[in-house]
This record gives structure tokens, sequence and C-alpha cells, in this order.
């Protein structure tokens, strides 16, 4: 279930520096309390129904702090989760155990919750043909895993960073000197680079939108914070010309109707930027 992005150097370079961020020189807790011996075993409690998200990124971190560390896996990415449920079985050396603890809790804590938002909201807008989009709302150097959240949710992702699709937006026209400007600098910049990205421009009424319309040259049009009524308008407009994007003040409340509207994503930085943890917890053993 990885995405492509989710590489084994990633990987290794994302558990390497944040464990070094937390552990610095030593788990001098452990270090001073456990015997270099000592063998435990430790559950990955569910205390909050959703969707279960980092397993995958679990194991490699536990793989990275102890090779010997076994898991026994009983919920995969992707799974309904209910309140009491244990996701895995972790044994181990203690000390080991207790260095990964807190990583994997806090990157699957957070994972969780946002395949949680995306799997719900993904729900709303079933049978519609529009399709939940992320955005670059993410938390800085923790992109990539909430990005892989939001697939493992049932979303997609929108772009990874900027370096992927051209994405012009408000500002980006107003500096270029208007919608005609910002579109032709853009393919400009594409053959001069020989760059085979897709474009994608943002449009604030119905004036912008016959505008791009008369200029072309675009991949996607993105309707945003239009009315309900301005986005049928638009979505009418373009036609199967370009692919539609709706964007800006989305909510569980009018998710729905937006999709009604026929287009053809819909893109929520609130499935990145204001997630509450979904209630997981790692406890020993047979204590």
């Amino acid at each position: 279930m990885k995405p492509y992005y989710i590489t084994e150097e990633f990987l290794k370079s994302f558990i390497s520096a944040a464990l070094k961020e937390d552990a610095g020189d030593g788990d001098h807790s452990s270090l001073a309390s456990i015997s270099a011996d000592a063998t435990s075993q430790a559950r990955l409690l569910v205390k909050e129904d959703g969707v279960l998200a980092g397993v995958e990124l679990a194991l490699a971190i536990f793989n990275e702090v102890d090779p010997t560390l076994r898991v026994e896996v009983l919920i995969r990415d992707g799974g309904i989760v209910k309140k009491g449920d244990v996701a895995f079985v972790v044994s181990g050396l203690s000390r080991s155990i207790l260095l990964a603890e807190r990583l994997v809790l806090n990157c699957m804590q957070r994972m969780s919750a946002i395949a949680t938002k995306t799997r719900y909201l993904s729900n709303l807008i079933s049978g519609t043909k529009a399709c939940l989009l992320d955005t670059r709302k993410t938390t800085p150097n923790f992109r990539l895993p909430e990005k892989w959240a939001v697939i493992i949710g049932g979303g997609k992702n929108h772009r990874i960073g900027l370096y992927d699709m051209i994405m012009l937006k408000d500002n980006h026209i107003d500096m270029a000197g208007g919608l005609e400007q910002a579109i032709i600098r853009t393919k400009d910049y594409l053959r001069a680079t020989n760059r085979n990205l897709r474009i994608e421009i943002e449009t604030r009424n119905l004036i912008e939108v016959k505008e791009v319309l008369r200029i072309g040259g675009v991949d996607v049009i993105m309707l945003d914070n239009m009315s309900l009524e301005d986005m049928k308008t638009a979505v009418a407009l373009i036609g199967d010309k370009y692919q539609t994007e709706a964007s800006g003040g989305i909510t569980e409340e009018n998710i729905r109707m937006v999709a009604e509207c026929g287009v053809d994503f819909i893109s929520v930085g609130a499935l990145t930027h204001s997630i509450k943890s979904l209630d997981l917890s790692m406890k020993a053993a047979g204590f």
C-alpha cells in the first residue's frame, strides 16, 4: 500500500532523523532502569474508533531501531478499528521497544486521524464523479507520511510539492500581471526547460473562468470559494474541455452539494492541517 514516494531511502532518512531528535545521545530513562537483556511484549491499543494508518511505517521504525524485534500485525493499514482493538503486538528487547514507542505512536496517531477524516469525507461524496484531494497544507518534514495517510483513507494526492505540477494561484496571477500573462509565461517556461507538467489555474469568479476558456492552454481549472450556483454555471461553461477542482470553504456540511455541482475534484486542506490525533497507546502486555 506504499505510494511511489515512500521509498526505502526516504524511510531510512526520516526515521533516523526522528530518532535522533527524540533520543539524542541515548534513552537514559530506559538505560538507567532496565537491564540490557530484559525482554517484553507491548500491544498497540486502539482507544478511539477510526481508520488505522501507519502500520507499515511502524514496522519500518521497529526494524530501524532493532531488527530483532518481532511484530505480529493484527490489523493492517486501512482497517476499520474500534475502541479496545489491538492493532499489533511487538516483542523483543525492552529497551528497543521503549526507544521506538513514542515515534511509532506520534506517526500512527496523526496518520490514523488523517485516514479517518479522509474516509469519512470520501464516503460523503460517494456516488458522484468527484474525487477527494489533499493539499500542500502539511506538517514540515512530515508531508509524505501525511499524504500516505490520505491514500490509505481512500483519497488522492493532489501534488507532492511545488515541483511536480504547476498551480497558478491568485498571488501568481496577480504578481504576473493577470491570467493571460501567467499562462503565456508558464507555457514559455515549460517549452524552454523541456518540462512536461500539468497546469492548473485558480479562478475566483465566472469572469475569470470565461477568460481562462478564451486563453486556453491549461489542464485543470480551480473554482475557488465560489457559490454553488456559480460553480454549477462554471462546470457547464467548462464542459469536458478541462478538468475542474472545487477549493476553499469545503466542510462536511457542504461537500456533498459541492460534489453534486459536477466537479472532478474537491481539495480539502483540513485533511492534514486541522486534524486531532486518533487516540492510540502502547502498553506492556501482561501488566
